[in-house]
């Protein structure tokens, strides 16, 4: 007999986290869900697969659209953000673009935040605006700031990021998610930089979450993938358009499963980023090198009570300005030693790059220096090293290029 998977609603994050969807006596025995590597499948007769073809009736078609694998991390990842259904697509830029060239068409308005992952903003201000889509931008860290937003037309959509990229502002969810929901509109939440073990936007008033998989939920750098989730009947939508004819941006059966694997340790291994994140930024407001240091976790952070309203831990990245600017920010990343430089995030490895010449130079230097990114700032995503080994070389780094 299989386990009964009858209260997994009940059960904890960790433990949903491990085994909902899959039972061993699902695949005899096997502890460990198989990888269905085909590309199609075949039908029982010819009426079944109409059936299915249609929605009319559960089943596959063509691993474009859905795999068994990924059929289990879609319900197992849902579970998790506290959402109806998941959808698993090749990319984070993928779960945005499939969602969005699924849900607006010419002639539609939408509202975003100003701070917005480099690629995210510039497919918004420079991408969707060729098609006809009228983009509106604002700071959702004020709340007045987003009713004028939403007032200047009837947006179908608001979209930000909470902790945004790469200064970790923190978006009060529940209270945009009230503004744009009374002028009409859906509200989507990039999830990456929280992951569902310390946020859950769905539970606050969001409609949809996105995230790029790549990042905390794989955790291990070594695949890339993205997420959607939220209400069946949109998520669905989603895969029946944005997926399978506009954007054909498949995951591979093998990613899933490593998402899957990911999955597993995700509530551990965040639990780890957080307490050394908030650690290394202890050590670097208090260097004289340093001159600002933003994470949430901070007491002193304008962010720091929202935060602990709405996110069970802080994150795991962590932003700082040197004394010197650009200039001393870069002399300090070629002199770290285990601390890695390159881009991306939620690695087991700690991280550290410069956002103005790197994730964010899709942003024109006017649109960094309005929207508070500044050529000096370094962003680290802080990994499972041992911490005193992280202290010490990001202190013989700073005092380096001390001025």
């Amino acid at each position: 007999m299989g386990r009964d998977t009858s209260n997994q609603a009940k059960e904890g994050f960790a433990t949903r986290a491990i085994h909902v969807g899959y039972r061993p006596a699902d695949e005899s025995g096997a502890l460990t869900p198989p990888v269905f590597m085909t590309s199609t499948y075949a039908f029982e007769t010819a009426e079944a697969g109409e059936e299915i073809f249609r929605g009319e009736r559960e089943g596959y078609v063509y691993g474009r659209t859905r795999n068994p694998t990924q059929a289990l991390f879609e319900e197992r990842f849902a579970s998790l953000e506290s959402a109806e259904a998941g959808l698993a697509v090749a990319s984070g830029m993928a779960a945005i673009s499939s969602t969005l060239w699924t849900l607006l068409q010419a002639g539609d308005q939408v509202v975003i935040d100003h701070t917005l992952y480099g690629n995210s903003f510039v497919l918004f201000v420079r991408g969707l605006t060729r098609f006809g889509v009228k983009v509106v931008v604002a700071d959702f860290t004020d709340l007045d700031a987003v009713e004028a937003a939403v007032s200047l037309g009837a947006p179908k959509l608001v979209f930000f990021e909470s902790p945004a990229n790469p200064n970790l502002r923190i978006i009060d969810v529940a209270a945009v998610g009230r503004i744009a929901h009374q002028a009409g509109a859906l509200v989507i939440v990039d999830n990456t930089f929280a992951t569902p073990a310390l946020q859950q936007p769905i539970l606050l008033g969001a409609d949809l979450v996105v995230h790029s998989a790549t990042k905390f939920i794989g955790g291990h750098g070594d695949l890339i993938a993205g997420v959607v989730a939220g209400p069946r009947s949109i998520v669905e939508t989603i895969r029946r358009q944005g997926l399978r004819y506009l954007t054909g941006a498949t995951i591979a059966p093998l990613t899933a499963f490593l998402l899957l694997r990911g999955l597993k340790t995700l509530e551990l291994r965040m639990e780890r980023h957080c307490s050394s994140a908030l650690a290394i930024a202890e050590l670097l407001e208090q260097h004289r090198a340093v001159t600002r240091v933003s994470y949430p976790g901070l007491a002193h952070s304008p962010f720091h009570q929202l935060a602990r309203r709405q996110m069970a831990a802080f994150g795991g990245l962590v932003a700082c300005e040197l004394r010197g600017g650009k200039k001393e920010g870069m002399a300090f990343m070629n002199r770290l030693s285990l601390v890695t430089r390159a881009v991306s995030l939620g690695d087991a490895e700690t991280l550290v790059q410069h956002p103005a010449s790197m994730t964010h130079s899709t942003y024109t230097e006017e649109e960094r220096r309005k929207h508070g990114i500044s050529d000096g700032l370094i962003r680290f995503s802080i990994g499972l090293e041992t911490l005193s080994d992280l202290k010490d070389d990001i202190l013989q780094a700073l005092d380096a290029v001390q001025l």
